[in-house]
């Protein structure tokens, strides 16, 4: 059976550092950090006291839902209320009313990494303990769950395809996508709502903090702590908010004259099986290495192909040997790998919701010729150092066509 070719028509975001295309795309460009004092993280004592919250949402939380549905939403479930309502406008899809027939060709896959920590941590646990377990309410578990970001949006869009939530770690959001390419490719569904969100919430970050690979040195300088590929680059910073796309067949988009901003030709997901150097927290390089050829193989194209790479780096030790797996799997030298930049130098680390906020940052570089530059590297690691090339550090103009997307996550996926 002849596979169907997989474009992208809409695209929603809410971002620290931005809301709404224009400007998320202006952010961008400008190198714009949404990374902010968390009075919250100093006040329970986290040692990295910053983080990346998406501003405004209690105005705009109103714009977008009615009070009856806000009352059984936490942050996740918001975010993603927010970003694919602006994705399904922005792809050209009718406006929805109550009365609105079912989409039975539509679907979604939204991930998350923690899912309802927010409520568990505020209100569940709690209350509980108080012994006021009937005081809970009949929506505590339409919050709690981890499908509460799909199922919230499905109902809200009369989405009749498969509504689910893929978690992953930190590969959740682009896995999202991957997974929904294949449900369009093969003509299951017309079109897919995919990403990823996450919650803002202090008891989702708690964990990391505990870990210590948050960077806890920057908390007087928030726009310079999150540091990918950096020298002093100490440890992530947490972030948050919520980035769809609709992934739909260029058949469909064809016969309903929608605007294509990419075409998504292929991918992989694999896992390095925690061997040799891989562990729950740690990638296998020969499994990165294998998954990276393996997505390039199954779009249908050669590596020298690739004209820029968007990465996972975090501004934590894994930074270097990112690099270095994308030179071995392209195998090309140093100084000649693509362009390579790290939009979580602006918008810090946001789990879940990393890899389908960076998925529309991709795009819109993409479509509007630019690459971004990745802030608060000038001084670049050691290990870094012959791959300066390509680094990209200011943002520049950019006529290629093809842009690879790298998730990486705990578990060694």
């Amino acid at each position: 059976m002849d596979k169907n070719r997989v474009v992208v028509t809409g695209l929603g975001l809410l971002a620290p550092n931005a809301h709404g295309l224009a400007a998320y795309e202006q952010a961008l460009r400008d190198g714009v950090s949404g990374i902010r004092f968390i009075e919250k993280l100093d006040e329970q004592k986290f040692a990295c006291q910053v983080g990346g919250v998406p501003p405004g949402v209690d105005e705009l939380k109103h714009q977008y839902l009615a009070d009856d549905d806000l009352l059984a939403m936490n942050d996740a479930m918001i975010y993603t209320a927010i970003a694919g309502l602006d994705c399904w406008r922005d792809a050209g899809l009718p406006p929805i009313e109550s009365n609105t027939p079912v989409d039975w060709d539509t679907g979604a896959i939204i991930g998350t990494g923690i899912g309802g920590m927010q409520t568990i941590g505020e209100r569940l646990i709690p209350m509980v303990d108080k012994g006021r377990v009937g005081r809970l309410g009949s929506t505590m578990v339409e919050q709690v769950m981890c499908s509460a970001v799909s199922a919230k949006l499905g109902g809200l869009l009369a989405l009749g395809g498969q509504v689910t939530t893929n978690s992953s770690a930190c590969t959740t959001g682009t896995e999202a996508v991957i997974d929904a390419f294949h449900k369009v490719q093969s003509g299951q569904f017309a079109r897919m709502l995919a990403g990823g969100a996450e919650g803002s919430s202090h008891y989702t970050w708690s964990g990391f903090d505990a870990m210590k690979v948050l960077n806890s040195r920057s908390n007087d300088a928030p726009e310079r702590a999150s540091r990918p590929m950096s020298a002093s680059a100490a440890g992530f910073i947490p972030g948050s908010g919520a980035g769809l796309l609709m992934l739909e067949s260029l058949a469909s988009a064809e016969a309903r004259g929608a605007r294509i901003y990419a075409e998504i030709l292929g991918g992989a997901v694999n896992s390095g099986g925690q061997r040799f150097g891989g562990s729950m927290t740690s990638p296998n390089a020969d499994g990165v290495v294998r998954c990276i050829r393996t997505a390039i193989t199954r779009a249908g194209i050669e590596a020298t192909q690739i004209d820029a790479i968007n990465g996972h780096l975090t501004a934590t030790f894994a930074d270097p040997s990112e690099l270095e797996n994308w030179r071995r799997a392209l195998d090309v030298e140093a100084c000649k790998l693509p362009p390579i930049n790290a939009t979580k130098s602006m918008l810090g680390h946001a789990l879940g919701a990393a890899g389908g906020l960076e998925c529309v940052a991709l795009v819109l570089q993409l479509h509007h010729g630019f690459l971004h530059g990745s802030i608060n590297c000038d001084d670049l690691h050691p290990k870094i150092e012959p791959f300066r090339a390509a680094v990209v550090q200011q943002t520049r103009a950019f006529a290629g066509q093809i842009i690879a997307k790298s998730s990486f996550g705990f578990g060694d996926v």
